[in-house]
C-alpha cells in the first residue's frame, strides 16, 4: 500500500504499546518525563507538540495550570479527546495542529514538549514565555540500524546528517540558549516474533519516511525471510533485542 506520512499516522489513530510485550533497559541517564516534572509546577502552562493520541500526557504529566496537546492527525485528536473523558484529568486539552505551521499565542506556554516528532524552533521560541523551556526527545538516525541496514530502508535511513544534529543547529538558531543534547541508548526485548512484527506495523521503523523531507510516499511491506534472520540472530534470554538510538534536547529561552 503507497502511503503518505499524514495517512500513516491519521489511519493509525493511536499510539499506544500496551498490546506489545516486551522489556527495556536504559542506558542513559536522561529521563523525558522526569526532565518536564523539573522544569514545571502547579502555575505551569505546557504546549505537547505530537501529542498522537494523548497517551505520554495522559499518564505521565504532572498536573499543573494547563496542558495542550496538538496534532496533525484528525484520527489522532479523536482518539486524545475519547482517552481524555475515560482519564478524568482536568486542565488539559487537545486539538489538531501542525507543528510546522504553529498558531499558538506569543510567549503565552512555560514549556513546550515534543517526542518523536518534527518541530518548527523559531515558531516554538515565539510561543515560550521568556524564562521558558523546550524539551525534545527524538528518534536518531541510528536508531535500529543493524535491521534497517539488513533491510536496505528504514526511518532516515538515506538521510545525510543525522535529526539530533539538525534539531540542536536548528534551536540554536532560533534563538535558545543553555541548549543541551544527549545521545539516549536503550535495549529493548520482545517476547515474541509477533510482538517484534507489532511493533513494526505500528511503527515508522521500516518506512521511507525521510527526517528531511516532509513529503514522502512510500509503501508499507515487510520482508518476512528478512525478518526471520534479523530474529534469529538476535534472539537472547530476555527476548529478541532491539538497540534503539534516540536523543534528547533542552533549551531555554532566557529573553
Amino acid at each position: 500500500m503507497e502511503i503518505n506520512e499524514y495517512d500513516y499516522y491519521n489511519n493509525l489513530a493511536n499510539w499506544s504499546f500496551d498490546d506489545i510485550n516486551y522489556i527495556e533497559e536504559v542506558f542513559t541517564n536522561w529521563i523525558y518525563e522526569e526532565k518536564i516534572k523539573e522544569h514545571t509546577n502547579k502555575f505551569s502552562k505546557i504546549l505537547d507538540l505530537g501529542t498522537a493520541a494523548g497517551e505520554k500526557v495522559l499518564k505521565n504529566f504532572p498536573d499543573c495550570a494547563e496542558i495542550l496537546g496538538t496534532d496533525f492527525s484528525i484520527e489522532m485528536i479523536k482518539s486524545a479527546n475519547q482517552n481524555l473523558i475515560n482519564s478524568r484529568r482536568k486542565n488539559i486539552t487537545f486539538r489538531v495542529m501542525n507543528n510546522l505551521k504553529m498558531d499558538t499565542p506569543n510567549n503565552y506556554f512555560d514549556l513546550v514538549t515534543a517526542r518523536h516528532t518534527k518541530i518548527n524552533p523559531t515558531q516554538i521560541y515565539k510561543t515560550l514565555k521568556p524564562g521558558g523551556c523546550l524539551i525534545l526527545r527524538g528518534v536518531d538516525k541510528l536508531d535500529c540500524w543493524e535491521l534497517k541496514y539488513m533491510f536496505k530502508k528504514g526511518q532516515a535511513y538515506k538521510d545525510l546528517k543525522p535529526i539530533s544534529l539538525i534539531d540542536y543547529e536548528n534551536i540554536l538558531d532560533a534563538g535558545f540558549e543553555n541548549v543541551e543534547l544527549v545521545p539516549i541508548h536503550i535495549r529493548e526485548y520482545y517476547k515474541t516474533k509477533e510482538d517484534f512484527l507489532a511493533l513494526l506495523l505500528k511503527t515508522p521503523i521500516l518506512t521511507g519516511f525521510s527526517e528531511e523531507n516532509e513529503n514522502n510516499n512510500l509503501k508499507l511491506d515487510i520482508d518476512m525471510a528478512l525478518l526471520d534472520k534479523y530474529i534469529n540472530s538476535h534472539k537472547t534470554n530476555k527476548g529478541i533485542l532491539l538497540i534503539r538510538r534516540y536523543y534528547g534536547i533542552t533549551a531555554k529561552k532566557n529573553h
